[in-house]
């Protein structure tokens, strides 16, 4: 498992953290108890298996709900 910090522009309000929750929780290879969107920081953490899924498409998901992702930081498990 990976872990992606992916920085998002300003979060405005609390639905948009629950719809992009809802979607990386929704892709295939995404641990769905490490989903963690930090509203004051417009931050999303998520595990996720690299043989599976990539960061990108974890981002695309993100940016198909209408939300602009600035960076994202892979961490590899060891």
């Amino acid at each position: 498992m990976s872990k992606a910090i992916l920085t998002l522009e300003t979060l405005s309000c609390p639905s948009c953290l629950q719809k992009i929750e809802s979607a990386v929780k929704g892709l295939d290879g995404v641990d769905f108890n490490s989903v963690k969107v930090l509203f004051n920081s417009s931050k999303v953490k998520a595990d996720f298996d690299e043989n599976i899924l990539t960061v990108k498409a974890i981002e695309k998901s993100i940016e198909n709900l209408g939300y602009s992702v600035i960076k994202s930081k892979v961490k590899i498990a060891s």
